[in-house]
Parts: structure tokens; sequence; C-alpha cells
């Protein structure tokens, strides 16, 4: 093949230009794939002479590179002017998309109403390690030694280390408020607890608690009582009515267990109150002298009074959810139910 041809075909490639996709196609076919002029230079190599073989592979290999860059160009071009038509291609005088806005989760909406409930009349917040030691799990809230929450079937201890677990109540926060601050205490607990039991429908091994305690002179069950009348009346409605029963908890004594009348039945009887009209919401107590003491607080001088209650059990009532593991497994469509909350 002569020389001549050889230099048209590189000032093709070099005046060769692209500005769109199907533009770029054409000049791969012509001087890049297998069939292009380019592969036809490499073909006619069999009848060269042997003499100019040599030279004539190199100005092929010349023209190959020269095509291979001048494609690389081509490429950039191309993507280069797409770009810009896409700018081109943009209102700048139309309003800008809606995009759609998620929403809180119940349970956060439950919490921050509880917090806002109980420091309206004086709560402070306090937290607290989730991993906790036996001492203000256990000890210091006046648990026996043979008590069944220390088994291992109740509670996730640390392995290797059976004096560490993973708390089982917020209880252990208060204890370790009631060291560092002195009389008078008023502070809530929330935050995530963990049990060793099996998940279903009204039960699961990870939670949320909020638990609060008042230590000042002269605390009485009556104003137990009262703070958790206001606290029922608010969260559920003035109409609420709300009940104690006797129970037993080792860090209070007397202890009560809280129930507020049912809010799918109007205390009527139903299927979820299984008749009686009533469902609880969490225990309460005075403070037992001996975790007052356990903690250096003056049980001669100083009383106290101390609730819990599980924050998944307060939204399931408030907004009527008859499955605990509904909270915890992500349903789009369920918590789509809850942005009006927002």
């Amino acid at each position: 093949m002569p020389s001549e041809k050889i230099d048209q075909i590189i000032q093709e490639i070099k005046h060769a230009t692209a500005q769109t996709k199907e533009e770029l196609e054409a000049y791969r076919l012509r001087f890049i794939s297998k069939k292009s002029v380019v592969g036809e230079l490499f073909a006619a190599m069999k009848d060269i002479p042997v003499e100019e073989k040599k030279a004539y592979g190199q100005q092929v290999n010349e023209v190959k590179l020269l095509a291979s860059e001048k494609f690389k160009e081509l490429i950039e071009q191309v993507n280069q002017t797409e770009k810009k038509s896409k700018a081109l291609d943009i209102d700048l005088t139309l309003p800008p998309t809606q995009v759609p806005l998620g929403g809180i989760h119940p349970l956060t909406t439950t919490r921050h109403r509880i917090i806002e409930i109980f420091e309206r009349i004086g709560f402070n917040l306090s937290e607290g390690p989730e991993i906790e030691d036996d001492w203000h799990n256990f000890t210091a809230l006046n648990f026996p030694e043979n008590h069944p929450a220390r088994e291992m079937q109740d509670t996730f201890f640390i392995e290797k280390n059976p004096d560490i677990a993973l708390r089982t109540h917020t209880s252990s926060v208060q204890v370790r408020v009631m060291e560092k601050e002195k009389p008078p205490i008023r502070t809530l607990s929330p935050g995530r607890v963990f049990r060793n039991e099996a998940i279903s429908a009204r039960a699961h091994c990870i939670f949320h608690q909020v638990e609060g305690l008042y230590v000042d002179e002269n605390v009485s069950f009556a104003d137990l009582k009262q703070t958790l009348y206001h606290f029922a009346k608010e969260m559920f409605g003035p109409k609420t009515k709300v009940r104690f029963r006797p129970s037993f908890f080792p860090f209070t004594e007397p202890s009560a267990e809280i129930d507020i009348s049912c809010l799918i039945c109007g205390g009527k009887g139903c299927n979820i109150c299984k008749g009686t009209g009533w469902v609880e919401i969490g225990g309460s107590g005075m403070v037992d002298p001996n975790v007052l003491e356990n903690c250096g607080i003056d049980s001669e001088r100083y009383t106290g009074f101390a609730f819990g209650m599980g924050i998944e059990r307060i939204a399931m009532l408030k907004y009527q959810i008859n499955d605990l593991r509904l909270f915890t497994e992500n349903d789009i469509r369920f918590l789509k139910q809850f942005r009006s909350l927002v």
C-alpha cells in the first residue's frame, strides 16, 4: 500500500471530530475496529516486500497509536458536550421538586412526650451506660444474691465476667445519680434495656424504659400517686382513670403496679384488657431505705419515690398497636402511619 494512502489516513484521523455518541461510534468503526482502515493496513503487511516490512510496520503502528489517542480525545469531547447539554436543559425558573419527608419513629415521639410531661413538673434528665456492673444493676438496688434476675436465663451477662451485664432496667442510672448528687433529687431516666426473653407480640429482648426518681424530705406515697395521676391524664387524656395494685420490687417498699383504664373499650372490658377494663403500664413505690443508704443518702432524713414504665407499652396503648415487634421491623408500611406525628 503506497505511503500516500497512509498519509491520507493520518490526516483523516487528525481532523476527525465527534459531538455525539453516534459520531464517536462512526470514528471507532472506521479507525479502531478490526475491519477499520487501520486494520486493512495491517492486513496488507503480507504483500509488502520483506526488506520494506520493518519500515512499513513501524508506520502502521504509529497510525494505530495516533488513532487510539485521537479516540480518547473524542470520548472526552463527547462527555463534555453532554454535560453542557444537560446543564442547558435545566430551567432555573421552575419551582423545586418536592422531596418526600420521612417521619419520626413512634417510640421516639412517645419518649419525647413522656419527657415533656415530666419536665414541666420539675424532673430533669439523666443517662447512664448500657453495660453495667453488678453493684449499680443489682446490689445497690437491694436485689438479694439468689434473685432470679441474676440468672443467665433472665440477664445478658458479658462473657468471662459475671459481674458485668447489659442493664436490665434504667434504675441503674438512678443509683449513679444518687451517688453523685445530694437531695433534693428529681430525675427521669429514659433508655434502652435488655432482658433475656423470647421475642413475641408482647415481649422483646431489647426494649425501652423510662424511670423516675424523687428524693427529698417528707416525700410520701401521696406525692407518687399525684405525679402519676398527672402523667396519665396528660398522656392518655383527662378521662383516663388510674389505680394502684399492691406488688413487690426489691428496691421499693411499699410497691405498687400502675394500671390505667383501657383506652380501647373505655373500661367496659375487651380482649385487650382481658375483660377487666384495666391495663398495666408500669411499677412504682417508695424507695427502700436500704437503697438510699447504699447510695450514701441518710434514710432517716430523706424519703423518696420511684416509678418505671415501658415506652413500648405506652406507645402501644396510645396508638392502639397490638404487636411489639412492629417497632423494630422497620416495615415502611407501619412507619408511614406516623408521619402526621412530626
